[in-house]
Parts: structure tokens; C-alpha cells; sequence
């Protein structure tokens, strides 16, 4: 099981591959999925927020999470995002998750809601009782959710919720991660939502990622902690400089288009996306192929 001492590594936040019709191309999501294992990666996280959960349905979900678990067939762990708006909601697809056989749940804090600390807490404690003895990965996003849950917002909610043990911080503060390490120490695995700053993230205490960049680099990203772990500061600064050029156009726009755009310009999807989303057109692609181009030159 996990825990938060072996909760390490690079886990890659996966894309969803749709058909012109709307439907889950599960033949695409397979083949990434063994992309993903081939190059590497040390887990999966199917169902979050570059996987466009929020326009599938509990049912869509339930059946992505089985693909991923079958897939990855204990080679790597499944974290299986299950956040939504109502608690209800999430209770729900925590419990389906577990059924489909995830290794641990990433849960966002609330969109749109702006709890207060204690409806934070609440919701925490209903999905770990709708999933007992899952393990919790809280995902800290405000710019997704316009709730930040600062240090000691963490500290209660794992205070009272003894089964989360790890963050997704995506702040991209540095402050607030070396805030958390302080904090937590080796009692809650420190994961960066940010591919931005990895680099600076793992060297004040980070524990790894749920990466986007991971979908089209997933050795190069993984490279970045590996080698800082293997003592190769050098590595792991080209490495780091390899990504950041395709992570400023990855995140040119909204999270998912420019990732699944990328892999459709790879050949492994197709550029379908459920609504609100939209696809980029060839003009708006042009920046973006180009630092694919780049970043893939010389593996």
C-alpha cells in the first residue's frame, strides 16, 4: 500500500484520448498507457484535470480507472483523480475507484465552492470514509478552484484524515513548498503540480510530480528526479532545460488542449476534446511544434 514514505517519483497525469464522436478511444489510451510504463514513468494518475474529468461521467471515469489498473498490472501505482464540486459526487467516485482496483485518489479541493475550513475538512472525511483505507493525495490548485489551502488548512485536514499522505501542490511556490517540508517533514510525500519548477521544487524537499509534460516526455521528466536523486545535479539540470521550452507552450493555453494537441501531432490521438474545450487550429499550433520538435531532437 502506499504510504507517505513510498510515495516517490514522477506519475504521469494522463490524457484522454476522444473519437470524432465523442466516445473514449480506449485503443489510444491503451497504447499511451504502455508508452507511459515502456519509458519508465513511476505511476499513473488517470481522471484529473488534463484527463477532462470534468466533462465525463462517473461511469466513463469508473471504466478509464479499470483500463489503467489492468494496464499497469502492478507495475506502477494508479492514483485515481475523484475530485468534483459536491461531496456527494466524490464519495461516489472514491468508492467506484477502489472497486476498479486504484492504489490511491488524488482529491482536489472543492471547484467553485470556496469552502470554509471546516466544509474542507467534512469533505475530506466523507470520501475517506466512502473509500476506507485508500490512500488520499489532496490537490492543491487555486487557480483552478480559487481556493488556496495554505499550511495550516493541510496540517488540519491531515490532522483529522490520517489517510491522506501526500500533496499535489501546484502553486508553483516555492516558499509554500519548502513551507510544507518544514512542516511535514517525511509524513506527507510532497508531489509538484507545477512542471514549471521542478527542479527547484525537488531541491527543497519535493518527493516527485503529477506531471503533465510527462504525456510527451515521460523519460526526460522522470530524468529530472532520478538524477537528482542519483546525485547527478548536472543531469538533472539538462534535463530540466530540455522541458522548459515545451512546458511554456504547453501551458500557452488552457490545460488539456495544448498536451492532447501534442500527442495528436505525434500520432497517438486524435485532436478531440469534449465541450468547452476546443482544439488549437494549424496557426496556433505552429509555436507548439516547434518546441515538440525541439524537445524530441536527440533523445
Amino acid at each position: 500500500m502506499l504510504t507517505a514514505q513510498t510515495l516517490e517519483g514522477t506519475f504521469t497525469a494522463l490524457i484522454t484520448p476522444f473519437s470524432a464522436a465523442g466516445e473514449i478511444d480506449f485503443q489510444s489510451l491503451s497504447s499511451h498507457i504502455e508508452r507511459q510504463l515502456d519509458a519508465g514513468i513511476n505511476g499513473l494518475v488517470p481522471c484529473g484535470t488534463t484527463g477532462e474529468a470534468a466533462t465525463m461521467s462517473a461511469a466513463e471515469q469508473a471504466e478509464v480507472i479499470t483500463v489503467c489498473v489492468e494496464l499497469a498490472a502492478g507495475r506502477v501505482p494508479v492514483i485515481a483523480g475523484v475530485g468534483a464540486m459536491a461531496t456527494d459526487r466524490s464519495c461516489a467516485l472514491a468508492a467506484a475507484a477502489v472497486a476498479a482496483g486504484a492504489d490511491g485518489l488524488l482529491l482536489v479541493t472543492p471547484p467553485y465552492n470556496k469552502p470554509s475550513r471546516k466544509g474542507l475538512i467534512a469533505h475530506f472525511e466523507a470520501v475517506a470514509a466512502a473509500a476506507p483505507g485508500c490512500p488520499i493525495v489532496l490537490y492543491n490548485v487555486p487557480g483552478r478552484t480559487a481556493f488556496d489551502a495554505d499550511v495550516d488548512c493541510v496540517a488540519a485536514i491531515c490532522a483529522a484524515v490520517p489517510s491522506v499522505i501526500g500533496i499535489k501542490e501546484a502553486t508553483g511556490d516555492m516558499e509554500r513548498a519548502a513551507q510544507l517540508q518544514a512542516h511535514f517533514g517525511a509524513d506527507l510525500a510532497l508531489l509538484s503540480g507545477d512542471d514549471f519548477s521542478l527542479l527547484p521544487f525537488y531541491a527543497v524537499g519535493g518527493r516527485g510530480a503529477i506531471s503533465v509534460v510527462s504525456n510527451i516526455m515521460p523519460r526526460l521528466t522522470a530524468a529530472v528526479y532520478q538524477e537528482l536523486c542519483a546525485g547527478d545535479l548536472a543531469a538533472a539540470q539538462r534535463a530540466y532545460r530540455r522541458l522548459r521550452p515545451l512546458c511554456a507552450e504547453l501551458f500557452a493555453t488552457v490545460n488539456p488542449v495544448p498536451v492532447k494537441m501534442s500527442a495528436s501531432i505525434l500520432g497517438w490521438c486524435e485532436p478531440n476534446f469534449r465541450l468547452p474545450l476546443v482544439a488549437m487550429d494549424d496557426a496556433e499550433c505552429t509555436a507548439l511544434r516547434a518546441a515538440l520538435t525541439a524537445a524530441r531532437r536527440d533523445r
